[in-house]
């Protein structure tokens, strides 16, 4: 199944309708110039027979291959996977700039379900490959240094080895995918279509979220209240959407066999069980050091008894309102870039002039902020809600972190480029600890430090302690699911349960704050995918820290690491810096860094 790019919800909407300059827009031609560009007929054409002949020349017969033929059997799977990604990476990115165009929408699920069927008959492959014995597949690739290049391929391949089902079963629930799919455009749709009304402003999604960090706190609690009340309206929508998202997932993981809910993602992103309950276990333990004490501090800072929700990403009185222009977050970025290593600036470059970035809000357009690696052939696309705020500034470097690890590890090919989550937040953290140092060092007042320091924090809580809350959400979520059929009110429950406990005991919840994790669309598109997110931040924070204390040849390392993409596991990559992330003690430094960013923000209260 040829997944979608999906809106990433940033943990922040960004701010304001003032000037913000020329903001860019997607020029999709690299893909193909529209939807009736006779390349893309070629290719539909082209990609309907190659699925035929490789069905003909290699179902039930991959054990008989010798190292040779199963090579050109991988560099075809590999051509044919490229051209139906660059067909749906189209299809998906048109329809995410207007989700509300049904022309758009019905170009999509057109295209996806002739890929899909284009594709049915390749199922056969990832079955036959694990029946090889293992003895036979190493011996195969001891014979051919070519072959042997994709041994991480086949070793992801054959983790699901232990949850693979009949052929004839394999083949209906690959065709069944579409139906999933549908559910996932109805989240999207619906969430794109919801109208606010806050002090007479006419606001989608990302325009009302954009409010909550307005520095006005009744602007802020309108903002609030009219999500809750909206969420609260389409509620029923929203569960039934997420009932059965997760009941699909249960049916797939109890006939395939696996132990848990969160198995299939653990297997995906190529990392064990136990290293992400070290971090889910660590961050958890952490919480009264970091979110607890943070927004301790930031109550007093906005001189209040208690907090609300709607404080929670307030700035800070200390905070300049003034938008970031569009120029000004490009010359932060690319500046930072460039002081770490001007080959990274060079990568970054042709983001901004070749119309590879879609950045103003515009109705319709979906929420949040993604990097799409599109295929290896063409190079990524950023999408952006650019609104102004210093925390846009940030997500333009974050998306382009992404972006450039993308453009880095192309090289591997089709099937050995996609990072696992874990790693694939790697370089977009990264960016942003570039960044957010670059601005740090630039600061020319105590006030202007605290504010940056402050914002940084808040962004790490918002990496680290929320999405671990989402996960936990998560994980309580599909375990509820298996007793029967959740109320909105049951998992408005769930939801609440994790919610006080992460954030801390500063805050009081309004009504209606339940119902808020209608439109995180992770939980939807991708589940588990949040802890990804904290595991990138303990990561880079550690990594950081190896850059800061000068080591030698670091840069030459880290864009080795980007450059090879998924043909490694996180234990090799990390490897030449000196970390380890099976290490449980490797994600206390991570929560460190953040704690003592706090620890140097209480000292300038005294």
């Amino acid at each position: 199944m040829f997944q979608l790019p999906f809106p990433v919800q940033d943990a922040n909407a960004s701010s304001g309708d003032k000037p913000l300059g020329n903001l860019p827009e997607w020029n999709l031609d690299d893909l193909y110039t529209g939807e009736d560009a006779p390349e893309l007929k070629r290719d539909l054409d082209w990609l309907e027979e190659a699925c035929a002949t490789f069905a003909h020349d290699f179902e039930n017969n991959l054990a008989g291959l010798d190292a040779e033929g199963l090579l050109d059997c991988i560099l075809r799977q590999e051509k044919i996977n490229q051209i139906a990604g660059r067909i749906m990476s189209y299809a998906g990115l048109r329809y995410y700039q207007q989700t509300t165009d049904g022309g758009r929408a019905k170009f999509m699920s057109d295209v996806q379900e002739k890929i899909t069927n284009f594709t049915t008959p390749l199922v056969f492959f990832t079955l036959e490959l694990n029946r090889l014995d293992d003895d036979h597949l190493s011996k195969l690739m001891h014979q051919n240094a070519d072959l042997a290049r994709y041994e991480p391929v086949f070793d992801r391949i054959r983790a699901m080895k232990p949850y693979q089902l009949s052929d004839q079963m394999e083949k209906f629930l690959h065709d069944l995918g579409v139906v999933g799919d549908a559910w996932e455009r109805m989240f999207d749709e619906t969430i794109a279509g919801l109208e606010f009304n806050v002090q007479g402003d006419d606001l989608t999604i990302e325009g009302t979220l954009n409010l909550l960090t307005d520095p006005d706190r009744e602007t802020r609690q309108a903002a609030a209240e009219e999500l809750a009340d909206v969420f609260g309206k389409n509620i029923k929508t929203f569960a039934r959407v997420h009932n059965t998202q997760v009941k699909e997932k249960e049916i797939m993981d109890r006939w395939r066999g696996m132990p848990t809910a969160q198995t299939g993602r653990h297997l995906s992103n190529h990392v064990e069980p136990e290293v992400v309950e070290a971090l889910r276990t660590a961050v958890v333990n952490a919480y009264p050091k970091l979110s607890h004490r943070y927004y301790e501090l930031k109550r007093k800072w906005l001189g209040l008894d208690r907090m609300q929700v709607w404080d929670r990403n307030a700035p800070l009185p200390l905070e300049d309102p003034k938008p970031v222009s569009w120029e000004a977050a490009e010359k932060t970025v690319m500046d930072a870039y460039n002081a770490f290593d001007p080959r990274m600036g060079e990568i970054a470059a042709p983001f901004f002039t070749k119309g590879w970035i879609d950045a103003p809000v515009k109705p319709g357009k979906a929420p949040g902020a993604f990097a799409h690696p599109t295929v290896t052939d063409v190079h990524p696309y950023v999408m952006l809600n650019y609104l102004g705020k210093p925390r846009d500034v940030m997500t333009l470097a974050h998306e382009l972190g992404h972006g450039v690890h993308q453009v880095l590890a192309a090289d591997q090919g089709e099937m050995l480029s996609s990072t696992p989550l874990t790693l694939a937040e790697t370089a977009s953290v990264f960016g942003e600890m570039l960044t957010f140092r670059k601005m740090l060092d630039g600061a020319k007042t105590n006030a202007q430090r605290k504010v940056l320091l402050a914002g940084k924090v808040e962004d790490m809580i918002n990496t680290v302690v929320r999405q671990i809350a989402f996960y936990d959400f998560e994980c309580k979520l599909h375990a509820a699911r298996r007793g029967g059929e959740l109320t909105p009110e049951d998992i408005g429950e769930l939801w609440m349960s994790v919610q006080g406990e992460s954030l801390g005991p500063a805050f009081d919840f309004m009504d209606g704050y339940q119902h808020f994790w209608a439109y995180i669309p992770h939980f939807v598109h991708s589940p588990f995918y949040v802890y990804a997110y904290a595991f990138g931040d303990g990561l880079v924070n550690a990594l950081y820290s190896v850059y800061e204390e000068g080591a030698e040849g670091f840069e030459d390392k880290y864009f080795d690491m980007l450059r090879a993409g998924g043909s490694k596991h996180h234990k090799e990559l990390l490897a030449p810096f000196g970390l380890d992330a099976s290490d449980p003690a490797f994600w206390d430094k991570g929560l460190a860094m953040i704690s003592g960013f706090i620890d140097e923000l209480e000292a300038m209260e005294d």
